[in-house]
């Protein structure tokens, strides 16, 4: 069976494992706070049964899905023997530069090394590990077993080997691989958030209600997701973050951020996760 290293159980990493597990890889699940382990596996249950009841899945393939999750505190231990480690950890670069270190000391030379950042510079990332050629972007989106792109970035140093690894990679688990250069934002985000940035802008100068606002784009533009709803379902100190990169990136005031987010993310309302974001949830 093939071996795939999931690093975090967060929102993401929780999406990352069950797609891998879905299409045959053994998951050797790192995280080291093993109060979680129980919440992301029950996570995954219950999103594997959504898939039964809309006949992608059978049961046994639930259980077996199911059966291909394994959590390790440890790196080290996680990575013997995988063919792609997929690091969905806190957008936090001190943090990411750590594990990379970590597993790059560990992982085989033949080991394809992916980040599921969304907007931290991949060439910075690789420099962290022995053989920075085998490091490259692999960005899903949420929620990951059900949106089908993959946006695949390419540091620097990728080699076209690891670049075509990873498209294989992805079509395999039933996604579409995109290729990118690695610049701040990518494509996705840098598109996505001066949108969601400039719609904020809107609320917060009284152009319109933030429920004419999310109508607009939905009933105009064909979106399935308002800008504000979207952002609230990203978290919004993640869109925070974000812009904060595109900002430094590329020293441009049209992305700087709106004083709204800010102040929304310094009183913690940050969407979906907490309960209260531009709109509130139950």
């Amino acid at each position: 069976m093939k071996r795939v290293a999931v690093l975090g159980a967060g929102t993401m990493g929780t999406g990352i494992a069950h797609v891998f597990a879905q299409y045959g890889y053994a998951v050797a699940w790192v995280e080291v706070d093993k109060s979680r382990w129980e919440k992301a596996r029950a996570t995954v249950a219950q999103n594997a049964e959504r898939q039964v009841k809309k006949g992608l899945l059978t049961p046994q393939e639930r259980e077996a899905l199911l059966s291909r999750l394994t959590f390790y505190e440890g790196v080290a231990e996680a990575v013997e023997g995988a063919e792609i480690v997929v690091e969905a950890i806190p957008e936090d670069i001190e943090l990411k530069r750590k594990v990379w270190r970590a597993v790059g000391e560990a992982a085989a030379p033949d080991t394809v090394l992916a980040t599921n950042t969304s907007s931290i510079s991949i060439t910075r990332l690789a420099a962290e590990v022995p053989r920075p050629e085998r490091f490259i972007g692999m960005h899903f989106m949420n929620p990951v077993p059900v949106m089908r792109l993959v946006e695949v970035i390419r540091a620097y140093q990728t080699d076209e080997a690891t670049t075509q690894s990873v498209i294989a990679i992805a079509k395999a688990l039933g996604k579409e691989p995109i290729v990118v250069q690695d610049y701040p934002g990518f494509i996705s985000n840098r598109v996505l958030m001066p949108m969601i940035n400039e719609a904020i802008y809107a609320l917060w100068q009284g152009v319109a209600t933030r429920e004419a606002i999310d109508s607009i784009m939905k009933l105009g533009m064909n979106h399935p997701m308002g800008p504000l709803e979207l952002a609230d379902f990203i978290g919004l100190d993640v869109c925070l973050a974000i812009l904060r990169v595109l900002h430094e990136g590329f020293g441009d005031p049209k992305y700087a951020p709106c004083p709204l987010l800010v102040n929304m993310v310094q009183a913690g309302h940050l969407g979906r996760k907490t309960g209260r974001g531009f709109y509130e949830y139950s």
